[in-house]
């Protein structure tokens, strides 16, 4: 079976972790602090804080700039629903938005349309690697004083228009998870360049507490959100991978662009001249008469392993029950959550077995297309 993805570890991230068990100080500490400045440096900003995950990591920032009940945050509708979640978790209520089908992202005309009295916020989402068309985004968001807080999940080493992504609104956050570029098994980052935000997330993520002469006081009602050292330890062994992780991934992705060009019923992933694509994840986006779920158990029968882009949040019960969204009213999105694929890529992956993977996928989709 060639699998979807595989975390790139070897065994430094096991002696490091050896090393942090043999100290004795497995909360967060030092090496969760090296490993946000290593962050920082590489996102550009001022301030990095480690977080439990992605979703806490947007959940807090939502929290930092105000979010609460009655207000509305805009979220693209093609997303993984934590970070539509985050926002009905705070009493608020998620905007969704539709996305332009080439790139995955948010449609600005949409988000425009969307905006009332009630909007506090926009998350837009780096959908796989690839950086949202931030300028226009940006510019709304400050002509109509919203807070811009970017989902950076798969987007660690992707830019926009050369700018970092995480850099390029009031916050971003990152995503550490198995699939993502770089592990440390469960974590999350949140960056920023603005003190007021840096200064309440530093206390929320730590119980609310802030410590003065050699006790905390408790000044906020807060959360334990942090990272600990053992998976601080296994984030600096993964950036000491990164530049090689990153020319990796793009090596392969443009293997898979240059033979599914003879691939029918395939368009492959956008490269906008504004972004630098990381390919966290690399995603096709199928014909409409195919059937893409078939097209997963089929390539799965022949040992490859895919799956879908990721969700149509309109189309999920809990959207639809709660917020009155029917099935395919967001219609980019909709045709994304049915149609697109996605395909192995990591760095352990070889051309050769991307030849296998496409050669069977053309077989498939030609099978498919016939029924």
């Amino acid at each position: 079976m060639i699998r979807l993805c595989l975390p790139y570890t070897d065994n430094k991230e096991a002696d490091a972790i050896s090393r942090v068990l043999e100290s004795g100080f497995l909360t967060q500490g030092d090496k969760v602090a090296e490993f946000e400045r290593r962050i920082a440096n590489i996102v550009g900003t001022k301030y990095a804080f480690a977080t439990s995950s992605c979703t806490t990591a947007l959940h807090m920032s939502l929290v930092a700039v105000g979010v609460g009940p009655g207000d509305e945050v805009i979220v693209p509708d093609f997303t993984f629903p934590a970070t539509a979640n985050v926002v009905v978790q705070l009493g608020a209520i998620p905007v969704l938005t539709d996305i332009q089908l080439d790139t995955f992202g948010l449609d600005i005309e949409d988000f425009k349309r969307k905006i009332s009295q009630h909007t506090k916020a926009i998350m837009p989402v780096h959908a796989f690697g690839l950086a949202a068309d931030m300028d226009g985004i940006s510019q709304v968001a400050k002509d109509k004083g919203i807070y811009l807080i970017e989902d950076a999940a798969c987007a660690l080493g992707s830019t926009y228009k050369g700018m970092p992504c995480g850099s390029l609104g009031d916050a971003g956050c990152f995503s550490f998870h198995p699939r993502k570029t770089i592990t440390t098994g469960e974590g999350g980052m949140i960056t920023t360049d603005r003190e007021d935000i840096a200064s309440k997330i530093s206390l929320l993520r730590n119980h609310g507490g802030k410590r003065m002469d050699g006790r905390f006081e408790f000044l906020a009602a807060g959360y334990n959100y942090r990272l600990s050292d053992i998976h601080g330890a296994i984030g600096l062994c993964q950036m000491d991978k990164l530049d090689w992780i990153l020319e990796r991934r793009k090596t392969l992705a443009a293997h898979y662009d240059m033979i599914l060009g003879s691939v029918p019923f395939v368009q492959v992933p956008a490269r906008p001249e504004y972004a630098g694509h990381t390919f966290q994840s690399y995603v096709i986006l199928l014909d409409d008469h195919i059937d893409r779920d078939r097209v997963i158990v089929r390539c799965r029968d022949h040992g490859i392993e895919t799956t879908i882009g990721t969700y149509a949040l309109h189309a999920q019960r809990f959207f639809s029950e709660n917020y009155g969204y029917q099935k395919g009213s967001i219609p980019h999105s909709f045709t994304a959550y049915s149609q697109s694929l996605t395909l192995p890529l990591y760095p352990q992956l070889k051309k050769s077995d991307i030849d296998t993977i496409v050669t069977t996928l053309d077989r498939v989709l030609k099978q498919v297309s016939s029924v």
